[in-house]
């Protein structure tokens, strides 16, 4: 067993946007006592539909950022990141990682009974074959089916989290997942992002397709792996809690808003940037 050390550094969390803010509530909520650092990169969002090397460069240029910051451990609260650029970020990492894609699909195959699971994420998330690929690790028998919504993140970034724009979109792509395979009991919100359509995710589902996010299974790994290298906050230190975004903070700030309400820390503007892509050589 790991002897105990206390580690006051914060725990750095990592998203493309506004969406990890999700998983950063539900790690404060659990781990009150840990200090945290948040970036989003809201510059550079939204992820889902990028090529996988600008993915992969953009997620090491703000993990490079964190670990400056001298974070005790990384997450990756970015599904598109996680499902993408994980390895690199682990090989880049002087400190632990939890990535989201994991926890979350454990969640969706501990939750369904019909054996019949549906997945909405991003272009990029839904691409990698992350999903169904951990959900069948999890329990080979279920069936799982993906769908992507690429128009749900820049309306989740715009503060769109309710309007008829939302509501239309929600219910378009979830038509077409349900409509695929009408047997799916368990829908697992592949993106970070999509807890804050929630509301509009179970109205079109209904009370008979139960809904998971990784927000809170991914803030019991963060809780299991701190225990496990014995590198928590003394529960006597005064926990720091610190946003900073790429992207407009008064933008950031209104969704954010919406999360962690008169709780939220002030935003701060940092700028991250990628690191340069190879040069080519000229073989001529």
């Amino acid at each position: 067993m790991t002897a105990a050390r206390i580690d006051p550094r914060p725990i750095g969390v990592f998203d493309s946007g506004v969406g990890g803010l999700t998983v950063l509530s539900e790690l404060r909520r659990r781990l009150p006592g840990e200090s945290t650092l948040y970036l989003g990169d809201n510059a550079r969002t939204p992820y889902g539909p990028r090529p996988g090397d600008e993915v992969r460069r953009f997620t090491a240029a703000c993990v490079e950022w964190l670990l400056a910051a001298d974070v005790k451990l990384l997450l990756i609260a970015c599904n598109t990141a996680t499902a993408q650029a994980l390895p690199e970020v682990r090989d880049l990492s002087d400190v632990p990682v939890v990535g989201v894609v994991r926890p979350g699909a454990l969640a969706a195959a501990a939750a369904t009974r019909s054996g019949h699971v549906g997945v909405v994420a991003t272009a990029g998330t839904v691409a990698s074959g992350a999903y169904p690929a951990a959900i069948m690790k999890a329990d080979p028998r279920l069936a799982v089916t993906q769908q992507a919504c690429p128009d749900l993140v820049p309306l989740v970034e715009a503060g769109d989290l309710d309007g008829p724009r939302a509501r239309d979109a929600v219910d378009g792509y979830l038509d077409r997942l349900l409509a695929t395979d009408p047997a799916i009991d368990t829908l697992l919100l592949g993106c970070t992002h999509y807890p804050l359509l929630r509301p509009l995710l179970e109205a079109r589902v209904g009370p008979g397709v139960a809904v998971v996010d990784s927000a809170f299974t991914t803030s019991l790994a963060v809780e299991d792996l701190l225990d496990a290298l014995g590198v928590r906050a003394s529960s006597g230190d005064s926990a720091t809690n610190r946003i900073v975004t790429t992207g407009d903070v008064d933008a950031f700030s209104t969704v954010a808003e919406r999360v962690f309400g008169a709780e939220l820390p002030s935003v701060e503007s940092v700028s991250v940037e990628p690191a340069p892509e190879p040069a080519s050589v000229d073989a001529g």
